[in-house]
């Protein structure tokens, strides 16, 4: 069987690796590569790429910081390193 705190890490790292994929995807290929087909869809005045661009990959980070802490209690528990 695994070393529990090799496991714990994986799981870590697993977690962290998703969600610095979606803030990629999000902040980089949202807000810069379809920016042009993103703006086709109107968020009051402004086209969605340059809201994205502005204001969406900061409030997509607040949202993913606060999954992660939600995740890490859950993997903290399941682990048994919980404080």
């Amino acid at each position: 069987m695994a070393n529990p705190k090799t496991s714990y890490w994986r799981s870590n790292i697993r977690a962290v690796i998703l969600l610095l994929a979606i803030w990629f995807l999000v902040g980089y290929c949202g807000s810069i590569f379809f920016i042009e087909q993103l703006n086709a869809i109107r968020i009051g005045n402004v086209g969605l790429g340059f809201w994205l661009a502005q204001q969406g990959s900061i409030f997509v980070f607040v949202l993913l910081v606060l999954i992660y802490a939600v995740w890490m209690d859950r993997l903290d528990r399941k682990h048994n390193v919980e404080e």
